[in-house]
């Protein structure tokens, strides 16, 4: 089988794009590197381009016959998309539609679709199934939710089946290597914490304190980057298998605080977390958790790293690879 990964070199992308490798794949990666490493994508053939460069596409297509893509190249930052929409709906909707024209012209009908728990908004209840209304409160999960109305017309209309894969809080890291999260600096936790252990960050910032929260800080449900590419290997199996497409959530169901992150990289790393607080930053939410119960029941799917420990230790052997190619002196 063979399978084209658009955005191969970034985080989950490269992850996924080893996990196929290893699976005896045949993988194309396509990356602009905006955000992503040359050298992340680790197996198969490297294309550098863009997503809307609609005859990069017809050669890829037309050089190969694909048995299905997946798709993980967006921007991902919340307050970027705030205070630059047009950046977020060029690239996360414009450019996907240019994705979706060539396969339909080449006879592609298989995508698995990188979405986000972003496209739920403000959480109406303590797990979020995928039932819970879809109500996005920024433009980053606006651009998600258009894409996957965008999918489901797509069937409807082209036959074009897709599985859309809503992330909550990816983490963690391949514990073979060589691959981590590759945004520097990035806004997202987990990474942000080990810098601060490694040294390489002064402090990390607990926005707000005063939530209704046990401890008072934000809860989140983080999942392993490779359960996310198990998930992703499910779903593409599922469509081959002719199953409809459909949208699932992909998380632990467990909620961890930002104190609680704290503390237990303190334990996995033996070495202090220098942190501040800071006020709460507009439009985050007290708790998100997942209820994953439909990727368990009708893909199979569930998390071999759930602990938060684990995805922590992995996280850290990546930390500490950034940390010996960055400068040595800075780090613990």
């Amino acid at each position: 089988m063979r399978v084209l990964v658009i955005g191969g070199a970034g985080y989950i992308g490269s992850h996924m794009v080893k996990r196929l490798g290893a699976a005896g794949f045949a993988v194309v990666t396509l990356d602009n590197l905006s955000s992503g490493r040359r050298e992340a994508a680790t197996y198969g053939e490297f294309v550098e381009g863009d997503l809307g460069d609609r005859d990069l596409l017809d050669d890829l297509f037309s050089a190969a016959k694909f048995d299905g893509v997946m798709h993980f190249a967006a921007h991902i930052e919340v307050a970027e998309s705030v205070g630059n929409p047009e950046k977020y709906y060029r690239n996360n909707v414009a450019s996907t539609l240019v994705l979706l024209e060539a396969m339909r012209a080449h006879s592609v009908n298989h995508l698995v679709f990188s979405s986000s728990a972003a496209v739920y908004g403000e959480p109406r209840r303590e797990r979020i199934d995928e039932n819970h209304p879809a109500e996005p409160v920024n433009p980053y999960g606006r651009s998600k939710l258009m894409v996957e109305h965008i999918l489901r017309d797509f069937e409807a209309a082209y036959g074009l089946r897709s599985m859309r894969l809503r992330y909550f809080n990816a983490a963690g890291a391949d514990p073979g290597g060589p691959i981590g999260p590759c945004h520097e600096p990035g806004t997202h936790l987990v990474p942000l914490v080990l810098r601060a252990a490694s040294g390489r960050l002064p402090r990390i910032t607990v926005f707000g304190v005063d939530y209704d929260t046990p401890d008072g800080t934000c809860v989140r449900d983080y999942v392993h980057v490779n359960d996310l590419c198990e998930a992703h290997m499910l779903a593409l199996r599922a469509l081959w298998d002719g199953a409809p497409g459909a949208a699932f959530n992909l998380g632990n169901g467990n909620g961890f605080s930002v104190l609680e992150v704290i503390k237990a990289a303190r334990t996995v790393t033996g070495r202090p977390v220098p942190s501040r607080v800071a006020p709460r930053r507009p439009g985050d939410p007290a708790r998100l958790v997942s209820d994953s119960t439909r990727a368990a029941t009708e893909l199979g799917w569930r998390p071999r790293h759930p602990e938060l420990e684990t995805i922590i230790a992995h996280a850290w052997g990546w930390e500490r690879v950034l940390c010996a190619r960055v400068d040595h002196a800075s780090c613990h």
